[in-house]
């Protein structure tokens, strides 16, 4: 990786530009204040044909889902 060299960024630390997508997402989702690992965990499920249709599919052990509360 190269080394930092933006005003505020600290020396050896990768810049946005040597990041994954996938560490990109895991370092905005912990670097908030109260942030925790668990709030980067996966919360969708991507499976791609080789012809083309994409699914996406809600993790089951994702904490936040879409849609509203379930009533009991």
């Amino acid at each position: 990786m190269a080394e930092n060299t933006a005003n505020n960024a600290t020396p050896g630390e990768p810049t946005a530009e040597d990041m994954s997508a996938e560490e990109k997402r895991h370092d905005q989702l912990t670097t908030a204040p109260n942030a925790v690992e668990a709030d980067a965990a996966p919360r969708v499920d991507i499976t791609e044909t080789p012809d083309g249709p994409t699914r996406i599919d809600w993790r089951e052990d994702a904490a936040v889902r879409p849609g509203g509360r379930d009533s009991d």
